[in-house]
């Protein structure tokens, strides 16, 4: 039996609803946790994204932003000691973020607090890993 139109768009409206909301939940919570830091919520994303020497450009493919407010962003974190702009190892044109010893600990003390009450949480390791399989094949889905 196959759903009518306007119910299957009733039900996606309904979910991007949903997904919205979450969304504005983490980003809530991020820009919570930051302050305790002295971070903006972009830098704490930035950091908590920085799993590795990265471009900036892979940088803000992480954040979903521009390279210029990638750009920006870093700047802020630099001057505080926390990232470093590095030659590239392959690419002379390019340079590559890295955390600095002092960012490698505000990163993993970021991580701690984001931790804490996640907005996840509630779901458990479970049903954490379904959510994730459900959003990785809608993002890997050709628009």
């Amino acid at each position: 039996m196959t759903t009518p139109p306007e119910a299957q768009a009733a039900a996606e409206r309904e979910l991007c609803g949903l997904v919205n909301g979450l969304a504005a939940r983490i980003a809530d919570h991020v820009r919570k946790r930051a302050v305790h830091l002295g971070l903006t919520a972009a830098q704490a994303t930035a950091l908590r994204e920085m799993t590795g020497p990265m471009t900036m450009r892979e940088l803000a493919e992480r954040m979903s932003c521009e390279p210029s407010n990638a750009t920006f962003v870093v700047d802020k974190l630099e001057k505080r000691g926390l990232v470093e702009r590095r030659p590239h190892p392959t690419d002379r044109r390019a340079r590559h973020l890295v955390l600095t010893p002092e960012g490698t600990g505000v990163r993993a003390r970021l991580l701690e607090l984001l931790a804490e009450d996640s907005p996840l949480a509630g779901l458990g390791p479970g049903g954490q890993r379904a959510l994730q399989e459900l959003l990785e094949k809608t993002v890997a889905r050709p628009t």
